[in-house]
């Protein structure tokens, strides 16, 4: 299938896993991919102005909506949900859309493709992620008191730890546009694959190698970490779920527009 008006992208063999800890400078800063739910930072100060460069953008003229982009995907967003690790709506998701940069999308739907050629569709919980979200994420991390979903997300972490451990951080990867957390969706059954481990659940059995699964649940996780990798994405370790497209078009911008489908600007007919 191909995105009318649009090049089609052939997925490539994958080469070698790159299932490690991402570390790449990018315009006057190092970036480490620390995964979970934010991206750690060394920051480089400028060093003419002594300041650190971030930057932060309301443009969504950059994005498209997977609804149009990747049409077989099934949307579940968490986060416009109450199914998530803090128990509540989050700040930022105002409609149940996922929205990703042109070129991110571009690359899912050619990852999609290949996956329903071989009896899948994708499932996506999270694609951009408002900088707004991120922060309400570091708000409830610093409630300590506030353990309602513990039970189901995090039942053996210490709350106090989640920065500590870098399950939680202040600037998250997803605000740049061009990664996406998704799972299988098998086709036959009309259920999700077994992949060993539930989305947004801290600890190791979420690790893409975590060894404690069966042969199937390997499986079904390799078959989608050599599919995102072989369309041009880059897995984290500690997330089975999570890839960002290793070209991203916005390295170092944050974007702080929230996610409801009228606030893209339209194109014009090709």
């Amino acid at each position: 299938m191909q995105i009318p008006g649009k090049k089609q992208i052939l997925c490539s063999p994958p080469g070698r896993d790159k299932n490690q800890l991402y570390r790449r400078k990018v315009r006057g800063m190092i970036r480490t991919e620390t995964g979970r739910r934010g991206t750690g930072f060394c920051r480089r100060k400028n060093s003419r102005k002594g300041k650190t460069e971030m930057t932060f953008s309301a443009d969504p003229s950059g994005f498209v909506s997977l609804g149009d982009a990747v049409p077989d995907a099934i949307l579940e967003i968490r986060y416009y949900s109450t199914w998530n690790f803090i128990g509540d709506r989050i700040d930022g998701y105002e409609q149940p859309a996922a929205f990703l940069t042109r070129e991110a999308a571009e690359a899912l739907r050619a990852a999609g493709d290949e996956l329903f050629s071989r009896g899948f569709r994708i499932k996506i919980y999270d694609a951009y992620r408002p900088q707004r979200a991120v922060d309400h994420f570091a708000r409830w991390a610093e409630d300590v008191n506030d353990v309602r979903m513990k039970e189901y997300f995090y039942p053996d972490v210490d709350k106090a730890r989640l920065f500590e451990l870098g399950f939680i951080a202040r600037h998250s990867g997803h605000s740049r546009g061009s990664t996406v957390d998704l799972t299988l969706f098998d086709a036959r059954t009309q259920k999700e694959a077994d992949m060993g481990g539930v989305f947004d659940f801290f600890g190791e059995v979420s690790h893409s190698d975590y060894q404690g699964i069966t042969p199937e649940q390997r499986a079904n996780r390799m078959l989608l970490r050599r599919t995102m990798t072989g369309c041009g994405f880059r897995p984290l370790a500690e997330e089975w779920w999570h890839f960002s497209l290793e070209k991203e078009p916005y390295p170092d911008t944050y974007f702080t527009f929230p996610v409801r489908e009228d606030i893209l600007k339209k194109e014009e007919p090709a």
